[in-house]
């Protein structure tokens, strides 16, 4: 299985489930399941060299996590079954499924296929300080443009004109937050990316620093002290994603597998990193967040 770095405290969190939901469907390590880790952050070609060492281990099955996991993955084998746990791409413009009903090759898996997505973190922001007017959007070029032609999209649509930036790595991170505020930036959203999953803490702390409020993917970015954060509940994509893997072993085939989106998701809101940066969260935002933080 191909994932992020075993010693990786965020993914961790993320993963606790995966394997219990295996177990429930009965594959127990130890008896009738191995796991092979193979992840740690690295350049594409150093993920297609794991990927590969999977292909040669001849695994029955790939958990492939993130969009550089998933091209890897698809690069490295069209034979062996791929599940995904994918965050920024389009599984059918990126070629990995035809349809997202039958998939027809050996890829199917969880995506956050929702083009509106990147709308709605914007619209967050624009609620939270209805007299935005300049939005840094942080990318990670190594995922798909998706998320991004979205963010532009919305901003367009709601009079918030958009300063894309990017981070490749966490040491790009703070020069990415210096041009958000040298552009008069008035608040950040940081994409999807695995990179920025790890770094959220990292985020949080500059968000507060260059004193931009910030909204991230990842529900635990309030936790971490950023301002709001929307999107999946990861460990629950993670449990279906092992539905899907469970499903696998038992002999279904990707082609026929329909390609699922997460079906939880969570707002909140940490209204301590709020009185920080004198935003004041509206009743009406407040009440809709599922977790408000004091």
């Amino acid at each position: 299985m191909l994932r992020a770095a075993p010693d990786d405290q965020v993914f961790r969190q993320n993963f606790e489930l995966f394997v219990p939901t295996l177990r429930e469907r009965g594959f127990a390590e130890g008896s009738n399941l191995a796991i092979e880790y193979r992840v740690r952050p690295g350049k594409s070609d150093e993920i297609l060299a794991l990927a590969n060492e999977l292909v040669q281990a001849r695994v029955d099955a790939i958990l492939a996590i993130a969009a550089p996991g998933v091209v890897a993955a698809s690069k490295a084998t069209s034979s062996i079954p791929i599940v995904a746990v994918d965050l920024e791409s389009d599984p059918v413009a990126m070629g990995f499924a035809r349809t997202l009903s039958r998939p027809g090759g050996n890829i199917s898996g969880m995506f956050l296929d929702f083009p509106e997505l990147s709308g709605k973190w914007i619209q967050q922001l624009k609620e939270a300080m209805p007299k935005l007017a300049r939005a840094a959007v942080l990318s990670d070029p190594a995922v798909g443009p998706f998320l991004l032609r979205g963010a532009e999209a919305a901003g367009v649509s709601m009079g918030v004109q958009i300063i894309k930036l990017e981070a490749r790595n966490p040491g790009e991170l703070e020069d990415a937050f210096r041009a958000a505020v040298k552009q008069q930036a008035e608040a950040v959203l940081a994409l999807s990316s695995p990179v920025f999953a790890s770094a959220r803490k990292r985020i949080a702390d500059l968000a507060l620093r260059y004193r931009l409020p910030g909204i991230m993917p990842f529900p635990n970015f309030a936790d971490d002290g950023g301002l709001m954060a929307y999107g999946p509940h990861l460990t629950s994509m993670f449990q279906q994603a092992a539905n899907v893997v469970a499903k696998v072993l038992q002999g279904a085939h990707p082609r026929d597998i329909p390609i699922e989106r997460p079906v939880r998701f969570e707002l909140a809101i940490n209204l301590g990193t709020a009185r920080a940066l004198g935003v004041t969260i509206p009743p009406i935002l407040r009440v809709r967040a599922d977790r408000v933080i004091e």
